[in-house]
């Protein structure tokens, strides 16, 4: 019936504009807050930060509000043109259930009354994610792995840290104002070794022969160390005393992170730079040949080790640009501290962004909302939990890393008929699934929120169990 299907494509049309009209409003709403914190005075009056936080209030709801305009035009455009669900989509959907249930379960309501702070804040550990995450998906696209980029954070902000020391030594001792052309120098110089030790990761790979977790697995415990006795040698021959850590005090470096636009300015164009390098070039296209085969790709011509040269300076080098931005962020480099646990991450982030560990998969638009979807778990669970959330912030981590790796293998599974737990291998998997995640849910809840969960876990597992031996019988 010809008829019938006449108005299918206006409906999509329609739908596809409601969807544009969404996105584009929450832009426009998350612009306005931006404009709001960029605007603010430096001493506002209580009548002031009352009337900002209102503002900031009706942009976050109008924002959610264009947010749901957006779903409902995603959802009927598939719905209508029968698309397949893609990672980045599904991504969004699931930043934006995660805080709305932090709207809800929250019990101080932060994203309702203080919308303001917790976006900015969202945003800003966003970007320092996103910038070495991002690094770490080309490596991940590449065929490799990077496991240095926390301890190549922490030995950045010291050398950036030792640099202005050497360079400016009373300014530091006096904790005044660098000269103009100290910060610089200290940047340029720690990109530089940012390049080096990239340039050895590459190396130990290619011509020696060794494997990327082992040839990064080196370098993230040596560099820490490495940062650390810099740093007293330093002081040392500069001060005349040891210290294990060098403050920054010079307000207009710091500006690089307290500002919010820098590091935004800075995250978007190197995810712009990697999006087109990935995208539209010949070296974007041998990236992901070599993570596809190596084989095949070295048999095609393609320089290999050239590439893998490219990959590694450029996870180094934007785990060093994320270095100097913490370290103006906490006003400090203390390589004891810094960036500790930070490379499961970036590999987290890139990984929920669809980079397959496998290699030859993964995009730059992935991987930002990876790092989006991490860092809005995280604060969910900071707003949830309050006092003490900083100590479920690897469990989190790993947790999101296992399932993100984990659903992005059912399909093979279920097209394999695999079972999920076999024989006695399984019944021991069960108990072992059973046992943690009753432990986490009695660590975070209590007891009795343990004893549920276990049973719960139990009862769904055990009938998962039975019904694929089932079927396999």
């Amino acid at each position: 019936m010809p008829d019938a299907d006449v108005p299918r494509p206006l409906a999509a049309v329609l739908c596809q504009a409601l969807l544009r009209l969404g996105v584009l409003g929450a832009l426009l709403c998350l612009a306005y807050v931006g404009w709001l914190e960029w605007t603010r005075p430096e001493d506002p009056t209580r009548s002031e930060i009352l009337a900002l936080a209102a503002r900031g209030r009706i942009g976050i709801l109008l924002a959610y509000g264009m947010g749901f305009l957006a779903f409902l035009g995603w959802w009927g455009r598939r719905r209508l043109l029968g698309k397949r669900y893609h990672n980045a989509e599904g991504l969004i959907w699931a930043i934006v259930i995660v805080g709305l249930l932090t709207l809800a379960i929250d019990s101080n309501h932060n994203y309702f009354y203080d919308p303001r702070s917790s976006s900015i804040e969202i945003i800003r550990q966003t970007t320092y994610l996103g910038i070495f995450a991002l690094g770490a998906a080309v490596v991940i696209i590449a065929g490799g792995i990077d496991l240095s980029s926390g301890s190549m954070i922490a030995f950045s902000a010291t050398i950036c840290a030792c640099l202005m020391t050497v360079l400016a030594p009373e300014a530091m001792r006096a904790a005044g104002d660098l000269p103009w052309y100290v910060g610089p120098a200290a940047i340029g110089g720690t990109l530089f070794v940012g390049f080096l030790v990239g340039t050895l990761h590459a190396w130990l790979i290619t011509s020696i022969g060794l494997p990327p977790f082992i040839a990064t697995l080196a370098t993230l415990v040596g560099l820490r160390s490495l940062g650390r006795a810099l740093i007293e040698f330093t002081t040392q021959e500069v001060f005349g005393s040891k210290t294990t850590q060098i403050q920054i005090y010079d307000p207009e470096f710091r500006y690089l992170a307290t500002s919010i636009w820098i590091p935004l300015v800075i995250f978007f164009a190197i995810g712009i730079g990697l999006w087109l390098l990935l995208a539209y070039t010949v070296v974007g296209r041998h990236l992901y040949a070599l993570g596809g085969n190596e084989q095949a790709a070295k048999l095609s011509g393609i320089r290999t080790d050239s590439v893998k040269w490219l990959a590694y300076c450029i996870g180094t080098l934007t785990a060093s640009i994320a270095g100097i931005l913490y370290m103006c962020d906490q006003s400090v480099a203390d390589p004891q501290t810094l960036g500790v646990g930070y490379e499961l991450r970036a590999i987290a982030s890139a990984v929920v962004g669809g980079c397959s560990l496998q290699g030859g998969a993964g995009t730059v638009v992935g991987t930002i909302l990876g790092a989006l979807f991490l860092r809005t778990v995280i604060d969910g669970v900071a707003k949830i939990i309050k006092t003490g959330s900083d100590v479920y912030e690897g469990l989190i981590v790993g947790v999101v890393v296992v399932f993100a790796v984990a659903f992005s293998q059912f399909g093979v599974a279920s097209a394999q008929r695999r079972q999920y737990f076999p024989g006695l291998r399984g019944v021991f998997a069960i108990f072992a699934v059973v046992f943690f995640a009753g432990m986490i849910a009695m660590v975070a809840q209590g007891l009795a929120a343990g004893a549920v969960v276990a049973g719960l876990a139990i009862i769904a597992l055990g009938s998962l169990k039975g019904v694929q031996a089932a079927r396999a019988a």
